[in-house]
């Protein structure tokens, strides 16, 4: 490393006081004879011994004496302060000035506070003089301490990452000889807080090529090497943290350095890693329980994870979050409420993170009264105003089929940022108000349910606004001409694109063949769909589905093998029906374990025999069986959301609305079955399924019979 050494003689116009300690009768420091003559302004006589100086010493130290003259009360009671003529007298120092680390009258504390206020660069570099010419007159461990809040501050500011500032750090760095150890901690920090990744493991080896065992290493210190592993998603980079830390000073010691550790590993991907690091720590605290904790919900391993929270001793607010948001994030939304209450319960204390999961929890389900419950429990936090809390309260009302709420909800909100307009406008599009969509944010595309006015707008985007359009424009075309059953007009328009297009593309295209029945695009679009997405598991079922309508059943056996092959398995067909008490009742397809399942099925009897006389006639190839067709209908009456619309009507005393929400597409027999139930009974019938809302009202459809 490059090594900087200042000269500590007085400038012109300032009395510096000797240092303590030094008396008159010392005899005087002899000049050492192997150094050049000094020539020009440093020819001038020093009481200080001549030391070689960096032109980059020599310019801060003069920048830092040109710039402001020393006042007088920085010197001792005895000295006397010169200023230059017709200049003004220094003012003393507030009495009142706040320094919590240092008293007052110290030098160190007002030299602290000015950093730690530091408004820029340029003020800094002052500083950095001035405590360079001040570094013989301040206790021993100040230097370091305020170099590296010096540090601290430049990394603080709002500066874009530049070869010139990270010289200047190690300038900083280098003010002091022997390099200290707290300070190299402090530039590895300013690092890896400063510039790419990776940086910082390249400084750390120029700092132990060029000062080796002269400079130890504190534990702290690899906690930046660490984290730039993590923020680089770099495998051996976090090994080599791993290795180093190790070698240099171990780090089960150490928890914060196996946490930094920890979080390496995980954001790398490597859980078996991160447990190891975790396992092999003599001290843990809540922050390594946690990581775990979050690492095995990544991977989607709640099973060891509640193991893991369980051996936990202590469970405070983050350790119980992500808990909550782990089991959001991985599909278990009873869990995650249940784990809420008991958060609740506990007595811990609510903040946006576990109230975004609680949120997650509700829009998943599609329970209106815990909906209702977490709102009250965000305003009676004080959180009902936070921004990110209520664009998740707008999500939530929309997926729970409350769009009006949502919209009043998103109306009383003070301040809305993009996620709270995007949700209001994906709700309202869900829902299939265009219009309002359109009127809310004025932007083509949210407009995405209205065709005309799509393609107007996708139109006129090169040609009158110069942009071109990007693969998710393309996607919402596509989606337009399958709507109209234009599915070869379609697949035309994505061979012509004009950049590659990804899974939405392709997977609008192959939901525009799976319900105009069109199976030789579809092969095309599946062909491309496994290449990009090759566990994208939906892909395999549509393009399944859409052979078994056309009786293909041979290549239907072809891609269940395939499934099998690549280890792939279908999710199971579940609907959610919340009771009147509040609780979320749950239906699988062909399930018998339901209590009122004898009444269940009576009642779906007694309305398929009143359909029939309406004119219903079951679609059998939603049966995607090779069946005979007596077991075709009775398979399609035990779909898991005509189950819990059976169970609705038995249930409910209100006949205003019911809602289901099915974790995957709605089949067509079932969409024919409940539009005629909401003609044939006074009430709304919202069914959520994986791609929209449903809202059945008088023998109609909000989709309008494309889904």
């Amino acid at each position: 490393m490059y090594k900087i050494y200042t000269k500590h003689e007085p400038r012109r116009g300032v009395c510096i006081p000797k240092p303590a300690g030094s008396g008159e009768d010392k005899p005087p420091v002899s000049k050492p004879t192997n150094l050049p003559r000094p020539r020009g302004r440093d020819a001038r006589p020093s009481p200080c011994p001549w030391r070689r100086t960096s032109p980059h010493a020599r310019a801060v130290a003069r920048h830092a004496h040109d710039a402001v003259a020393l006042p007088a009360w920085f010197t001792s009671p005895g000295a006397t302060a010169t200023r230059r003529r017709g200049s003004a007298p220094q003012p003393r120092p507030p009495t009142d000035l706040p320094l919590p680390l240092l008293p007052p009258p110290s030098l160190a504390s007002l030299l602290l506070a000015a950093v730690a206020s530091s408004p820029s660069l340029p003020h800094l570099r002052h500083l950095h003089g001035l405590l360079v010419r001040l570094h013989p007159y301040l206790p021993p461990p100040s230097t370091p301490f305020l170099l590296s809040r010096l540090l601290r501050r430049l990394a603080a500011l709002p500066l874009p990452p530049t070869p010139t500032q990270l010289r200047y750090a190690v300038a900083v760095f280098s003010s002091l000889s022997p390099p200290d150890p707290f300070l190299a901690a402090a530039l590895l920090r300013f690092v890896h807080l400063t510039q790419p990744p990776l940086e910082t493991f390249r400084v750390f080896s120029r700092l132990r090529r060029a000062h080796g065992r002269d400079l130890p290493f504190l534990p702290f210190a690899f906690s930046p090497l660490a984290k730039s592993a993590a923020s680089a998603r770099s495998l051996p980079a976090a090994a080599g943290a791993h290795a180093v830390s190790l070698l240099l000073g171990g780090f089960d010691k150490h928890r914060f350095v196996g946490n930094s550790l920890i979080g390496a590993y995980v954001a790398c991907g490597d859980v078996g890693a991160a447990r190891k690091v975790f396992d092999e720590m003599m001290v843990k605290d809540v922050i390594s329980w946690t990581s775990i904790v979050v690492a095995y919900s990544r991977i989607r391993d709640m099973g060891s994870a509640e193991e893991v929270f369980a051996l936990c001793p202590v469970k405070d607010m983050v350790a119980w979050t992500a808990m909550v948001t782990g089991y959001a994030q991985n599909a278990m939304p009873v869990k995650a409420l249940e784990a809420f209450e008991q958060m609740a319960v506990a007595g811990m204390p609510i903040d946006e993170v576990s109230l975004t999961g609680a949120i997650s929890a509700c829009a998943q389900l599609g329970a209106v009264r815990r909906a209702a419950w977490v709102q009250e429990i965000a305003e009676r936090n004080g959180l009902g105003r936070n921004v990110v809390v209520g664009s998740g309260l707008v999500d939530m009302y929309a997926k729970c089929g409350l769009i009006d709420e949502a919209r009043r909800v998103f109306e009383g909100m003070q301040e809305k940022n993009v996620y709270t307009y995007s949700s209001m406008i994906v709700g309202l599009a869900s829902h299939g108000r265009a219009n309002d969509a359109i009127a809310l944010f004025k932007d083509m595309l949210a407009a995405m349910r209205d065709g005309k006015k799509r393609r107007y707008y996708f139109a006129q985007m090169k040609d009158m606004y110069g942009i071109l359009p990007s693969a998710d424009h393309y996607a919402c075309m596509v989606d337009l001409l399958g709507r109209a059953g234009l599915v070869i007009e379609a697949l035309d328009l994505v061979k012509s694109m004009t950049v590659e297009p990804h899974g939405g593309v392709w997977g609008a295209l192959l939901g525009a063949c799976r319900i105009h029945g069109n199976t030789e695009v579809a092969k095309v679009a599946a062909e491309h769909l496994f290449k990009l997405e090759p566990e994208g598991i939906g892909n395999y079922v549509l393009l399944s589905n859409t052979l078994a309508s056309a009786g293909e059943w041979d290549e239907v056996s072809k891609i269940r093998k395939l499934m099998r092959i690549r280890g792939l398995k279908k999710d199971p067909a579940v609907s959610w029906f919340e009771g009147r008490d509040g609780f979320v009742h749950q239906f699988f397809a062909g399930d018998n374990t339901h209590p009122w399942m004898l009444e269940i099925k009576k009642r779906l009897l007694e309305l398929r025999a009143e359909l029939k006389l309406a004119g219903y006639v079951p679609i059998l190839s939603s049966v995607v069986y090779n069946v005979s067709e007596e077991e075709k209908e009775r398979l399609l009456m035990g779909h898991s959301e005509k189950l819990a619309l059976s169970f609705g009507l038995l249930t409910l005393e209100s006949r205003s609305s019911i809602r289901i929400v099915k974790n995957l597409r709605i089949c067509e027999d079932c969409h024919l079955f409940i539009r005629l139930v909401s003609k044939v009974e006074p009430i709304e019938i919202i069914v959520r399924d994986n791609m929209r809302f449903h809202h059945f009202r008088d023998g109609e459809c909000s989709c309008g019979g494309f889904w």
